[in-house]
């Protein structure tokens, strides 16, 4: 994962007599902070945010340009003020200025008597703030678990949004089935997000496939048969090993293009083309999202079925939020009143991940089939994916477009575990052979059904709501929270007064 250098300064006081006395505790509070972040942000596969402290207190113009000057050589791309005494507000913008606008800024102060960090804040953000610019504020002793974890939750929010910038989703093939609300909106996209889509068609994955080593093929295939045995249910048509070898083929071509055209994460059409002529797309979008392969552990790369481009851009911010796990793609396939759960299953795209939520693939695969896809919709047979995903706390969220305004409906729920006799007979209501996550989520039928975007859901393990909120507030488009997590959103002032 790709992630950017964090700025910590502070402003002071002008007065020489004052700092002289104060500028040695100004420098221990900005270092703790860092001691904070370097301990509490958790990112997986080795990524860890570098942490570049100013080098000397604010507290002249000279010092402000000098501070930007630092940050910006550091390339700092997301900045926290702190403060901890009166400071001189109109010295933030010499240091904002060099460092650019365009970054994230969050302030951050004390809250006591003695030394009023708070009001120096107030004065100074709300000159950013006159100017238009779109900051945060978190107020109260650092050492406090409830604003650690406030801090927290927006320095992983402002990495997602900074670290989108110039990333590149691979399209292989174009959205799927006419499905519009999949269509990679180009102009909204560049203009919030700042990445670029680009289109292959799926011919140079057919091509690829021709070319991928058989002896990674045979690695993978025995791989998968060791793991699952006798739960890969070869038929002799629909599914054979053959067949099942072709969609590691598929994989290995999906990571070899990515690879070559640099992309970060990527979407593949599948139907109807390769699903009719090639073979199906389940299992090499597993593999892609997935933690592990053959070879061990691996970052998930974000791999969105039906080439659904607004799916893989959720997907990828939904992996940047968790720090990197695995996110989950499906239909909103099925509401069962009498249980008031939801019923989330697609053909493929679920990470195996899901099925127990281990890093160790021994642990969810043994929860993994391997069934012939069905002939009605996948007359090139291989092989679907199906398990039950262990039960746990979700956020689920969706990207969605209304004229010209992009917005993400963000929800809360559990992964809910049920008797095997009533999992058997909702699987048989929609499909048996693909995987499926019952649901209770956090809101009624009808707050969810009223604002959701689209046919495709995507959700990470954890709650992740007020970070997804605080990401939407810093690109700068609308979270609609829906359910009981609604009435903690506070709106910010852009929204209040705009």
């Amino acid at each position: 994962m790709r992630i950017a250098p964090i700025g910590i300064a502070m402003l002071g006081d002008e007065r020489r007599s004052v700092m002289e006395r104060l500028e040695g505790e100004c420098l221990k509070r900005m270092k703790r902070l860092a001691e904070i972040l370097d301990t509490k942000l958790q990112y997986y596969w080795g990524s860890k945010p570098e942490i570049v402290l100013a080098p000397k207190v604010v507290s002249s113009v000279r010092d402000s340009k000098e501070v930007g000057e630092y940050l910006a050589r550091n390339n700092v791309k997301i900045l926290i003020l702190q403060y901890y005494i009166w400071d001189y507000p109109y010295l933030v913008w010499p240091l904002v200025n060099v460092l650019g606008r365009d970054k994230p800024i969050l302030n951050v102060s004390n809250n006591e008597g003695e030394y009023p960090g708070n009001v120096g804040l107030l004065a100074t953000d709300g000159a950013l703030r006159q100017a238009g610019l779109r900051t945060h504020r978190v107020i109260g002793d650092i050492e406090d678990p409830k604003i650690q974890e406030e801090i927290i939750d927006w320095v992983m929010a402002a990495e997602a949004a900074v670290s989108l910038r110039g990333q590149v989703y691979g399209i292989f093939g174009g959205h799927s089935m006419g499905m519009e609300t999949g269509y990679f909106h180009m102009i909204p996209v560049q203009r919030v997000f700042g990445v670029t889509g680009y289109q292959i068609d799926q011919l140079l994955l057919a091509k690829y496939m021709e070319k991928v080593p058989s002896e990674e093929v045979e690695k993978g295939f025995k791989w998968l048969s060791d793991m699952l045995g006798d739960r890969i249910k070869y038929d002799g048509k629909m599914l054979t090993p053959e067949k099942l070898k072709m969609q590691l083929k598929l994989y290995l071509a999906m990571k070899i293009i990515s690879e070559e055209y640099g992309f970060d994460f990527c979407g593949i059409k599948g139907q109807r083309e390769f699903t009719e002529h090639v073979v199906i797309t389940d299992v090499a979008e597993m593999l892609m999202n997935d933690p592990y392969d053959w070879n061990g552990p691996k970052e998930p790369f974000i791999c969105s079925t039906e080439a659904d481009s607004f799916g893989a851009i959720t997907m990828q911010i939904l992996k940047y939020v968790s720090g990197g796990l695995p996110v989950l793609f499906a239909d909103v396939r099925l509401y069962v009143p009498e249980k008031d759960i939801w019923i989330f299953a697609n053909s493929g795209n679920h990470a195996s991940w899901y099925a127990a939520r281990s890093f160790d693939p021994r642990e969810n695969l043994k929860k993994v089939t391997l069934w012939p896809a069905i002939e009605m919709y996948f007359p090139v047979g291989g092989a679907s994916v199906e398990f039950d995903a262990a039960p746990g706390e979700m956020t689920f969220a969706r990207l969605g477009i209304y004229g010209d305004k992009m917005y993400m409906v963000i929800v809360r729920g559990d992964s809910i575990d049920l008797p095997e006799d009533e999992k058997k007979k909702l699987r048989d209501q929609t499909n048996p052979t693909w995987p499926h996550m019952y649901v209770k989520l956090k809101a009624s039928f009808e707050e969810f059904i009223n604002v959701f975007p689209a046919n495709h859901i995507h959700g990470i393990a954890g709650n992740h709501v007020n970070k997804l909120v605080k990401f939407c507030e810093i690109v700068g488009i609308e979270p609609i929270v829906v359910g009981e997590d609604k009435q903690r959103i506070r709106k910010p002032l852009w929204k209040i007064v705009g």
